[in-house]
């Protein structure tokens, strides 16, 4: 079962192209082109889905990871940074006139 983005977008590339094989190639008797076709174009689907699924499940890993970092360093880390922004004003030094 292919896992990987990579893979994902590998099987894709191999539908498409059997997709495009069919619809160049004379017709077969018994309207099996078409019904090839089709089953080619739900493949496609499932394929993309899965690829939207993919890229949520990350983006999801990632957003529960965060939280986790920011509670191990605590109140008293935020407390500090804080007190640095209210004694600190940031950006450019000043000139000093001379």
């Amino acid at each position: 079962m292919p896992t990987t983005k990579t893979e994902l977008a590998t099987l894709k590339r191999l539908i498409s192209e059997a997709d495009l094989i069919l619809s160049t190639a004379p017709e077969l008797p018994e309207n099996r082109t078409a019904a090839a076709r089709e089953s080619l174009a739900a493949a496609l689907a499932l394929i993309d889905d899965l690829l939207k699924q993919s890229k949520l499940a990350a983006a999801a890993i990632l957003g529960s990871k965060g939280g986790s970092v920011v509670a191990k360093r605590g109140s008293e880390y935020f407390r500090q940074l804080a007190g640095k922004r209210k004694t600190r004003g940031g950006g450019r030094p000043r000139k000093n006139s001379e």
